[in-house]
């Protein structure tokens, strides 16, 4: 599966995304409570920022988009708490960092929707060199979690970072065996949440020698339904996702679909086919995946590649002059039947929808953020949209 094929793909050429400035602290803050504001995610999160030119414009407008939306009793994140979160994050020794700045890693930075905000704690040096993620079962036989370690070490002489979620098994062996050379954990609670339990002493570990790094806020403690955004996390920030032992249900196996989706390459290392731990390496294999046997494997498959990396951040896309980009809402009261008239619950693109309904680009998108906010439309993720089943 060829490197930055998806939507994702960043580009090689140098100069392309010029450096930005940091955040300051008021732009920090009002990031924070945007983010954290109840139904806004990273792909309404970018829309707003995109279009409003900056967060404090966003949330001086989102009462009215919530209105429209039909949800005024939710309220956007106020300062006070905003600043509680960021005292516990100090408290904690993490620090807050925005998309295109230093500690972030840059490829999951080139993603078109990634998370705005990251805490990251330790080693913020090992977000630049090339990395690579590796995933399996949390029940990994001995030879599974034998062979990770061996990979992982091998790799990481050659200065790739491991990249893995902390969970038992493939994940705890990935991190182990790369504690020496550079590990990353990517997790689903707070940065001060141990989860499992029992990985608690290695987590303080990569914290002193590696970096830990979670989109969630201090003392958050992790859903089922965060694990798949921790994984996307994962597979953004790296180059490659190798798999190691995962049964046909395995979390790993939605890992390397992310993977997939967003360009980068998937590795899978093969099993017997009685063990029901390799049932979803092979399968990967039969679908494409690069059959891993070695570390000499992945790096003759990742050698061309490390050198066409992006080597600046995309911007921060933040108005930084703090000129009033404020838009005008007014719609035509019966513009928004005719999105929902030309919308299905397959993806058009955006500005097919335009040409299909004969109105403004800026009508489209206002309209578009109100019914992605109310809960009625999708977004892809790119530039396609469409309406939610009922």
């Amino acid at each position: 599966m060829p490197l930055f094929a998806g939507q994702g793909r960043p580009s090689g050429d140098k100069g392309v995304f010029p450096s930005t400035k940091l955040l300051d602290d008021e732009q920090r803050l009002n990031w924070l409570r945007l983010i954290r504001t109840p139904d806004i995610g990273p792909v309404t999160f970018w829309r707003l920022i995109n279009y409003f030119g900056s967060a404090e414009q966003a949330l001086n407008l989102l009462p009215e988009f919530m209105r429209r939306a039909g949800k005024s009793h939710i309220k956007p994140c106020t300062p006070d708490t905003a600043k509680r979160e960021l005292q516990a994050a100090r408290k904690c020794g993490a620090r807050l960092v925005a998309r295109g700045e230093p500690g972030y890693p840059l490829l999951l930075a080139h993603l078109e929707t990634p998370p705005p905000l990251l805490y990251v704690k330790g080693n913020i040096d090992l977000v630049t060199r090339p990395a690579v993620a590796f995933v399996g079962s949390r029940n990994g036989s001995a030879l599974g979690q034998k062979f990770t370690r061996q990979l992982v070490r091998e790799l990481g002489q050659a200065d790739y970072v491991i990249v893995s979620g902390l969970a038992r098994g493939i994940d705890t062996a990935a991190h182990s065996g790369a504690l020496e050379r550079g590990t990353i954990a990517v997790i689903a609670g707070g940065i001060d949440n141990y989860y499992p339990p029992q990985n608690r002493e290695l987590q303080q570990q990569i914290e002193n020698t590696g970096l830990v790094i979670t989109e969630n806020p201090p003392g958050f403690q992790p859903r089922a339904r965060d694990f798949p955004r921790r994984n996307r996390i994962i597979s953004g920030s790296t180059l490659a996702t190798v798999v190691v032992e995962a049964n046909l249900r395995s979390g790993s196996l939605i890992t390397a679909r992310l993977a997939g989706e967003q360009g980068r390459e998937v590795m899978a290392v093969p099993g017997h086919p009685l063990d029901p731990r390799a049932a979803g390496t092979n399968r990967l294999i039969l679908n494409g995946a690069s059959m891993i046997t070695s570390a000499n494997d992945i790096m003759e498959i990742l050698t061309p590649i490390s050198g066409k990396l992006p080597r600046n951040p995309p911007s921060l896309y933040e108005n930084t002059t703090h000129e009033p980009l404020i838009r005008k809402l007014d719609v035509e009261p019966d513009s928004r039947q005719k999105i929902i008239d030309a919308l299905g619950t397959s993806g058009v693109e955006i500005d097919e929808l335009i040409r299909a309904t004969s109105l403004s680009s800026r009508e489209v998108r206002i309209i578009l953020l109100e019914l992605e906010l109310a809960g009625k439309v999708l977004h892809d993720g790119g530039q396609k949209v469409s309406l939610v089943p009922h």
